[in-house]
């Protein structure tokens, strides 16, 4: 199966398999159990969900970097565009 078949059938709604189970997951953190265990066992207070946050500051980042170059292919466009009339 080429890399684009695939990507094209993660991408898809309804999901086939094993990945079909993320629907069933009711809570938003990972290791519910072993977390209640250290915060219980007096370990240290700390945010146990430090990959989801740093995929979400990455996927922040890639749109915020599509929106700074649209944004330039704009003023580009636009900046030509008054140039052309000009002349």
């Amino acid at each position: 199966m080429t890399y684009a078949m695939r990507r094209l059938l993660n991408n898809l709604p309804i999901q086939i398999g094993a990945r079909s189970d993320r629907r069933l997951r009711t809570t938003g953190m990972k290791h519910v159990q072993f977390a209640s265990f250290l915060e219980t066992g007096g370990f240290r207070d700390h945010h146990v969900d430090h990959y989801d946050r740093s995929l979400r500051r990455r996927r922040f980042a890639k749109r915020l970097i599509l929106l700074s170059l649209v944004f330039c292919v704009a003023w580009i466009v636009l900046e030509s565009a008054k140039a052309l009339t000009i002349f």
